[in-house]
């Protein structure tokens, strides 16, 4: 299922844990299960390995959500790249509501886990600029490590750009990680962009435009650990 673009491994054996796939007309419910020439669907749809894997970079816009649909309607990322590509694609990792900058987009599942699994190691590199001053003990404490709210987030490095402005180097990447890091000192993000993962920088991709990732750098990325 994760060669047919459905998503990483992880999540089609949820997938298949909630009965949404059959073979051959039967529910599957056991994972792991080889097949041959047998007729595979997802919610009702026959589903087929995908012949030509896609890898996107794309510089997303604020004000675009990271996820295949929304109740509410409002705009995707997805959005963006429809018109090069009309298969299933998932996003690599996650960029907030109002944050921006680069994001990965692929059919290929396996390599979605791996890059997205924080045993890979990968860095990822923002600009964070807020409205009140941005004191460096605040940023090492951050390099140490701050709970908020029973969890514990850190940063790797930063740099010093101005009293409003600091460059930020993080590791793992929890969900909100530097929001949630900022809002516990009562400091207002007024941008967060991430320019780079890995080794793949956002420069030469203007704003709500994309490129696709060389071998070189889907190679690197599969390796993890900012080869």
């Amino acid at each position: 299922m994760a060669r047919c673009g459905i998503g990483s491994r992880r999540k089609c054996e949820e997938y298949i844990a909630d009965g949404r796939v059959k073979v051959d007309g039967r529910t599957m419910m056991k994972k792991g299960c080889r097949i041959t020439d047998e007729k595979v669907s997802f919610d009702g749809r026959n589903i087929y390995p995908v012949t030509e894997m896609k890898y996107f970079a794309l510089n997303k816009p604020t004000g675009y959500l990271c996820t295949s649909s929304d109740p509410e309607g409002r705009p995707l990322a997805l959005d963006l790249l429809k018109d090069v590509y009309s298969g299933r694609l998932y996003n690599v990792g996650r960029l907030d509501f109002m944050s921006s900058g680069l994001i990965f987009f692929t059919n290929d599942g396996n390599f979605t886990k791996k890059v997205s699994h924080p045993s890979a190691q990968i860095e990822k590199e923002y600009v964070v600029e807020t409205k009140e001053k941005i004191e460096k003990e605040f940023l090492e404490a951050c390099k140490k490590g701050i709970i908020v709210k029973g969890v514990n987030y850190k940063i790797d490095r930063w740099e010093y750009k101005t009293p409003f402005k600091v460059k930020l180097i993080l590791v793992e990447g929890k969900n909100r990680e530097i929001r949630n890091l900022f809002m516990s000192q009562n400091m207002k993000i007024k941008k967060l962009h991430r320019i780079r993962i890995g080794g793949v920088r956002i420069t030469g991709i203007p704003t709500g435009q994309y490129r696709f990732l060389t071998k070189k750098e889907i190679d690197s990325l599969v390796k993890g650990r900012n080869h």
